[in-house]
């Protein structure tokens, strides 16, 4: 791609840094940072509607420019619909789980607002729907898409980042 692309999606495992990236991409780029947890979650940590999820993508998705921190499988076909770039995080799992637990550890101990003003929790982190828990379900199958559309892209350009320091410098050439 020779200019930098202006609808981008961060897709990687749970905890790799999806939004910490995309929130960077943003700044360096101008282009609005959409969070998906926004979208998706609505204080109490109650699941929008799949419906509901679907039409606020397919609205994120008709605009020209912006960067998205996820592709969720509910709504990952409106996303790479109109995706121009793909950032795959494809970090090992003791990376990504370790940034998992200390970013759930701190925001459980600091009750820092996130996502339409939740907080974690030490009994969520314990609990059948611990996001650490879904580190586990999801690694694998996130890692291999992934890869499957490194190898051969769904129809995007995707930039498979496999650490920090290479995440770093793709970044810097933006």
């Amino acid at each position: 791609m020779t200019s930098t692309p202006e609808r981008i999606v961060v897709y990687g495992v749970t905890g790799s840094g999806k939004s910490t990236l995309a929130a960077r991409i943003a700044e360096r780029t101008g282009l609005p940072h959409v969070s998906a947890d926004d979208l998706s979650w609505l204080p109490g940590w109650v699941a929008v509607p799949d419906d509901e999820q679907r039409r606020r993508i397919a609205e994120v998705c008709a605009g020209e420019r912006w960067v998205l921190d996820a592709a969720y499988g509910k709504w990952r076909d409106l996303v790479l619909a109109r995706t121009q770039l793909v950032v795959g995080l494809d970090y090992p799992r003791w990376l990504s789980l370790g940034r998992l637990l200390r970013r759930t550890a701190a925001r459980s101990l600091t009750r820092r607002r996130i996502c339409n003003g939740n907080v974690e929790s030490v009994r969520q982190m314990f609990s059948a729907d611990s996001i650490i828990r879904w580190h586990f379900t999801s690694f694998s199958t996130k890692r291999k898409r992934i890869r499957a559309w490194a190898a051969e892209s769904p129809g995007p350009e995707i930039v498979r980042l496999t650490s920090p320091r290479a995440t770093r410098r793709w970044l810097e050439t933006l």
